[in-house]
């Protein structure tokens, strides 16, 4: 009997019957870097600076051509121009103006140093500090102890030539990895290799600064009572003064952070800045010290309100005279403090309540908390500035995923607009079918967080037809990992959804950059990896979005942390993903770099290591899952990979195994590695045999 028209049609939004993983596919998603190349123009502007104040750049125009552009700020005019239109001008062109300035007082010192007085040299011979007398070269010893396992090294000289410190560092541990070459392209036979790899747990190098007076010629005693377990010892500096000595105290297992002072007379320690956290001090991404001689001040930065802001500090007192930021926004990075205006140029995060949390933007502010000038506004995230040689206007560029890039021209006094210089012209890339990804938003576990992510579907999309819906997942707490600025060709997720899937990427929980709290729920529970905000953030889209089928569970990959992710996926959330490809994953913290691990799970390692490890979890394994390694991974422990797949074998399951001869970190994304992986995922997830002609 036949069938009315609205039953295919039902037929069409209820199943992916249609072709997908086809040959042309796959030859169409191989396509896309070709397609979209040189597609984009108008899009980086170089300037040119002259001395009169103005300059001048070239953009790049379709058919190959050019436009030369000629700026005057202080008129506010922009000119296209001839390069006969320049001649004079280029006689008298000048550098670019000041960029950012890098931490204060990060490292310094050497194992020979000479006094400021130039009386002085501090030599380091057979592990031990020795001060010479430059005029005589006369040696005196001032110590015995050191040996090779415990030396000193790195000088610190007072101003006034008085004292010095020395740190001394005792050696950690000398755990080595071993790889197998199993396929050397110089021999027949296979090589073996072996590199340095700490891991958590084991024995780290300790340094601890050593007071000396060089009158006296002798050590001062200094007690470690407020340092004896550093992970780290950095910002070593000296007052202006010469009477006192800091430096920055980052205990083991990152939860105690401190400035301390040194009393050069007595050698006397006391806590300029002590900060105490019950979970973790990203020491990695979000330090910043900054010591002002001239007014015995510090700039520090903080997460102790719950969002990482800049403080002001007396050094003499440790009192915080003034909380330099605040508000539920965040401090990206400092670009610059200005001792003279007493001002810090710094990039932000969230300064915009209507715009993503994410965009970068640049502001200035006062040392004494006022004043805060706003030096972006976009609606999109923002790269470094750049500054006139004499820094009365700079360009800022900024962009999104779905708006390509504007360039404009500010002024610095106040941030206002001069003009905007560039728009990007994206007409040729609209013409080959480029479509952008979508950025959208869903309320995370705790159903009033917002969660941010992208939806990025193939350029033949069809809303008529259902997809089956794939995760693309890194959850490193070390930062966010949703792309923000404007990509033509965001590779993996794109190249990924043109075989007839639609792909996401979601920043949850645990990631960084977002309030400390946010931050936060990585601690001691690297396996969470967002899910709890994640599967909501799917099942959102999927509602809003009939065409995502998520009927035969959702498929998820991902590379080293991300490896890790996309394993835990079928092991502990199997009901909701039920096909993963782990790349390289650090499946088992255990079994990591010891620096990235202990920041996020602590120390001492702990059964929480056990318990969130791929390893003891393999026996939960549901659905279909493929690991690929390469041997030769000098980031991830290969091995890591391989005692996930022995777990597996012992309990019986069913696994993919991919090993990569002479492959490195990230071996999946080798043609082949990303072949098998499209491969996966059409078997699994469209039912279909791949490549079909």
């Amino acid at each position: 009997m036949p069938r009315p028209a609205a039953f295919f049609a039902l037929l069409l939004l209820t199943s992916p019957a249609f072709a997908q993983g086809t040959q042309a596919d796959y030859d169409r998603s191989l396509g896309l870097r070709q397609r979209f190349a040189d597609k984009v123009f108008r899009d980086k502007v170089e300037p040119k600076w002259y001395a009169d104040g103005t300059f001048s750049y070239e953009v790049s125009l379709p058919e190959q051509k050019k436009e030369l552009v000629l700026v005057d700020p202080a008129k506010g005019t922009r000119t296209v121009v001839t390069a006969d239109d320049l001649k004079e001008k280029a006689a008298a062109a000048l550098p670019t103006g000041p960029g950012p300035a890098g931490p204060g007082g990060r490292r310094g010192g050497g194992r020979q140093s000479n006094s400021p007085d130039g009386k002085w040299t501090i030599t380091i011979k057979e592990f031990n500090v020795v001060l010479v007398n430059r005029e005589s070269k006369e040696e005196t010893p001032l110590t015995t102890d050191g040996k090779a396992a415990d030396s000193y090294g790195r000088v610190f000289w007072a101003s006034d030539s008085k004292h010095f410190v020395a740190i001394k560092t005792k050696a950690g541990g000398d755990r080595k990895v071993t790889l197998v070459e199993t396929s050397p392209r110089d021999q027949l036979q296979p090589k073996t290799s072996t590199y340095d790899y700490l891991k958590p747990g084991d024995p780290i190098p300790q340094a601890k600064p050593h007071l000396f007076d060089v009158t006296a010629k002798k050590e001062v005693p200094v007690s470690d009572e407020l340092f004896p377990n550093p992970w780290d010892v950095s910002y070593e500096h000296w007052s202006k003064d010469g009477t006192r000595f800091h430096f920055v105290y980052n205990q083991r297992g990152h939860t105690v952070m401190r400035v301390l002072s040194v009393d050069a007379a007595t050698g006397k320690v006391t806590p300029v800045v002590n900060e105490e956290c019950k979970t973790f001090f990203d020491y990695a991404h979000k330090m910043y010290a900054q010591y002002l001689d001239d007014t015995d001040e510090m700039v520090w930065m903080s997460e102790r309100d719950g969002w990482n802001h800049l403080y002001l500090i007396d050094l003499k007192t440790g009192a915080v005279k003034n909380q330099i930021t605040k508000g539920e926004w965040l401090v990206r990075r400092v670009d610059a403090v200005d001792e003279k205006t007493r001002e810090v140029r710094f990039q932000a995060n969230g300064l915009f309540p209507a715009q993503d949390p994410y965009h970068t933007h640049h502001a200035r502010i006062k040392l004494d908390g006022t004043g805060l000038t706003h030096l972006s506004d976009g609606d999109g995230t923002h790269p470094a500035l750049r500054f006139a040689p004499d820094g009365k206007h700079y360009l800022t560029t900024f962009s999104r995923v779905d708006q390509p890039p504007v360039t404009e021209l500010r002024q610095t006094v106040d941030g206002k607009k001069v003009l905007t210089l560039e728009t990007a012209d994206i007409t040729k890339l609209d013409k080959v079918g480029w479509k952008p990804p979508e950025r959208f938003t869903a309320k995370g576990r705790d159903d009033q967080t917002d969660i941010y992510g992208l939806i990025h579907r193939p350029t033949n999309f069809d809303p008529a037809k259902k997809y089956p819906v794939i995760e693309y997942i890194y959850a490193g707490p070390h930062g966010h990992h949703v792309p923000k600025a404007f990509n033509p060709l965001i590779r993996s997720p794109m190249a990924m959804a043109e075989l007839g899937f639609i792909v996401v990427q979601i920043d949850g929980m645990g990631t960084s950059w977002r309030s400390k709290a946010f931050h936060d729920v990585c601690w001691k529970n690297l396996g969470d990896s967002g899910f709890p905000d994640r599967i909501p953030w799917i099942k959102a889209a999927a509602a809003k979005y009939p065409q995502m089928d998520l009927s035969k569970g959702v498929g998820i990959f991902g590379g080293s942390a991300g490896g890790q992710s996309s394993t835990r996926a079928v092991l502990a959330f199997g009901d909701f993903y039920t096909a993963a490809v782990s790349d390289c994953g650090c499946h088992d913290n255990r079994m990591d770099k010891i620096w990235w691990n202990e920041l996020w799970m602590s120390w001492p390692v702990g059964k929480h290591y056990e318990e969130q490890s791929n390893v003891t979890q393999a026996k939960n394994l549901k659905g279909k899952l493929m690991l690929v390694v390469g041997e030769l991974d000098k980031n991830v422990d290969p091995a890591s990979t391989f005692q996930v797949a022995s777990a597996l074998i012992k309990a019986n399951k069913d696994f993919d195994l991919l090993v990569v001869p002479g492959g490195g970190h990230g071996a999946c994304e080798t043609p082949y590695g990303q072949r098998r992986r499209a491969d996966f995922f059409v078997r699994h997830l469209m039912g279909v045999e791949p490549r079909a002609k």
